[in-house]
């Protein structure tokens, strides 16, 4: 089966083809092609995403990427695509309907079945790439046993979830943020340091100073909820004690101790997300830790968790994808929608019955 993907929930506009072969033991899995437009530098200005100027690039790009996307995969040939996967939801309503409407155009125009993905689904599977490079592109039964039932870490700039999932399409959330995503805080923070968007790069790489300093960090912020019963988040206060903070600072000494205060920054999203994951994965008792999300590229936090499970000695694998991946792209929709496909008993999938949920759940 050849799929083509489609994404276009926030800023990157990403189109991508995917080839799968069923075998008794497993699937072997094929990017053709993953190609993404990003609209970081339109947006730069404004410290976020902007929907109607997301909007306008999508229409702009959609057409020039899912192009160049067919060339990479099939050279001059015709395309020969069997299943059409775009998301659907959660995201941007009217980044959501430049995807969702040019899939379905796609879908009448070749009369190919059409899936709508949940995008926080996609990014379940964005190290499925990585973790199959190494072995030959075959993803097994076997291995996909060894896998689940886990504990995904979903944290970009618009969720942070918890997900205890039994396995493929068996997803509970246990958990989510009560206002700011990790990532929205990361590109919020930012903003008050006065440093790049997006913020997760920018704080990184401010906070890389202070670790090659080997200074002490002699500041303090809060870690909320990081002790509470339950796996929820809450970042706000966190933003709100760093703007505290910077506003009784000169700007001299804003520019002498601004590494310090973004690696505490750093330092506090990261222990909280860690926390919460690890008392996730040892009351349900999984096998191994999923991140996902464009925060799992953040290096520090990949870093302390693999800290953590060899100083407490779990046997727990930690699966997280390549950096490439970390972010919105194509290819992970198209092996959820082919996920979805095989499940679905191979019903038909009318254009007609796909729509845009701008706030689409994981079920």
């Amino acid at each position: 089966m050849i799929i083509l993907g489609i994404e276009t929930s926030c800023d990157e506009t990403a189109v991508g083809v995917l080839e799968i072969k069923k075998t008794k033991a497993g699937f072997f899995i094929y990017p053709l092609s993953n190609v993404i437009a990003s609209q970081i530098k339109i947006h730069r200005k404004y410290g976020g995403v902007v929907p109607m100027l997301a909007s306008r690039e999508h229409t702009k790009n959609i057409p020039i990427v899912t192009k160049k996307a067919l060339r990479q995969a099939f050279g001059s040939n015709i395309p020969k695509i069997d299943l059409i996967a775009v998301t659907k939801g959660p995201g941007l309503i009217l980044a959501l309907l430049i995807g969702v409407n040019f899939a379905k155009t796609l879908s009448w125009k070749w009369n190919k079945p059409i899936i709508g993905v949940n995008h926080l689904e996609g990014h379940l599977f964005s190290f499925l790439p990585y973790f199959i490079k190494n072995k030959k592109n075959f993803f097994s039964n076997s291995e996909c046993k060894k896998i689940f039932p886990s504990i995904c870490l979903l944290a970009s700039g618009g969720n942070t979830q918890l997900i205890y999932s039994k396995g493929i399409g068996r997803y509970k959330i246990i958990g989510e943020t009560r206002d700011d995503a990790a990532g929205e805080c990361f590109d919020k923070g930012a903003r008050i340091l006065g440093l790049d968007y997006p913020g997760g790069p920018a704080i990184a790489n401010e906070a890389a100073k202070h670790i090659l300093s080997n200074a002490q960090c002699n500041i303090q912020l809060p870690r909320p909820m990081i002790n509470s019963k339950n796996y929820d988040f809450s970042f706000s206060g966190l933003k709100t004690a760093l703007l505290y903070l910077v506003q009784k600072l000169e700007s001299k000494k804003l520019r002498k101790y601004r590494p310090e205060i973004a690696y505490e920054f750093q330092e506090a999203i990261v222990d909280v997300l860690i926390e919460k994951t690890m008392k996730a994965t040892k009351e349900f008792k999984t096998k191994s830790i999923i991140l996902a999300g464009g925060v799992s590229a953040n290096k520090r936090l990949k870093e302390k968790f693999q800290e953590r499970l060899l100083n407490e000695k779990l046997n727990i694998k930690l699966f997280f994808p390549e950096l490439e991946c970390a972010t919105d792209n194509a290819i992970m929709i198209a092996i959820a929608g082919f996920f979805q496909y095989i499940k679905s008993n191979n019903k038909s999938f009318d254009w007609k019955k796909v729509k845009a949920d701008a706030n689409l759940r994981l079920r």
